[in-house]
């Protein structure tokens, strides 16, 4: 991989599939700048889109999309992790929750985000990390989309872990194209953003944060109004354990959607998906 061809597929991505206008910017945090992509009404609410582990924000543009027309979106490649949030040769790495909280507080201020204000929709690992800051700073959240969240309701899958090993312990386009064609059934993705994952397997990256399952402190104190929507073909884990893990948290609302998988997501979410997350932030 190189810098130069990833950096293109990279925008290749946002000039094919992004909302015209889509700018990126950096914010300074304490663990190294932070890449944010935004589109959307300028003055509209803010919400902010954290992918899964190992991808892009680039892979949230449908949701950017169906959101832009009454939101300004922030789409964050998380720091550490493959896409333009490079750390620096001096800044510490993220090693723990609370580092990514520190983390995610700086790029809330960074955006300019008013207190009480911001709406967060993460997938996956970036869901896992959207309900710790809501446990963290509920002020700060006023509404929670969680989609197929992993490891905060229900552990995964151990099929899953061990057909994602291969791919986590040594990566390659091959190796990532045949296990996303196992986890979606071949479901077809799109081939722009299939291009810029070729380049994605071969970025260096930090080991993920690893943690606490929020379940028991969800249910405890989650404030926000949540939307879980879980995909019914994930094989990332069983989503009727999540789903009962979740009927006791006041504050949830639990969706399936019907014929996802957990990597058809957000790339190729269920017609009418999108359009559900925005009346749900409009409620």
């Amino acid at each position: 991989m190189t810098t130069e061809a990833f950096q293109a597929a990279y925008d290749a991505v946002i000039t094919a599939r992004w909302p015209a206008g889509t700018a990126g910017a950096t914010v300074p945090t304490p663990y190294g700048p932070t890449y944010v992509n935004t589109c959307g009404r300028a003055d509209g609410p803010p919400v902010v889109l954290l992918p899964g582990g190992g991808t892009t924000s680039t892979a949230w543009f449908t949701t950017a999309t169906a959101l832009a027309a009454t939101h300004r979106v922030h789409a964050v490649d998380l720091v550490g992790d493959p896409g333009r949030s490079v750390p620096g040769a001096g800044d510490p790495p993220v090693r723990t929750v609370t580092d990514l909280m520190r983390w995610l507080d700086a790029v809330l201020d960074g955006l300019g985000a008013a207190r009480g204000a911001v709406a967060l929709c993460g997938h996956s690992y970036g869901a896992w990390i959207a309900l710790h800051y809501a446990l963290h700073a509920p002020r700060r959240v006023s509404r929670l989309v969680l989609m197929d969240p992993t490891n905060c309701f229900t552990g995964f899958r151990p099929g899953y872990l061990l057909r994602a090993a291969p791919m986590l312990l040594r990566p390659t386009p091959a190796r990532t194209r045949a296990f996303l064609r196992w986890e979606t059934g071949g479901a077809p993705l799109d081939g722009t953003w299939l291009a810029l994952e070729a380049h994605v397997a071969a970025f260096p990256t930090a080991r993920p944060v690893t943690g606490p399952r929020p379940v028991a402190a969800a249910a405890r104190t989650l404030r926000p109004p949540t939307l879980l929507l879980l995909a019914e073909r994930s094989r990332a884990h069983d989503i009727r354990r999540a789903a009962a893990a979740a009927r006791d948290i006041p504050a949830v609302r639990t969706e399936t959607l019907p014929g996802a998988t957990h990597h058809t997501l957000p790339l190729a979410p269920p017609p009418g998906t999108d359009a559900r997350v925005a009346d749900f932030l409009r409620d």
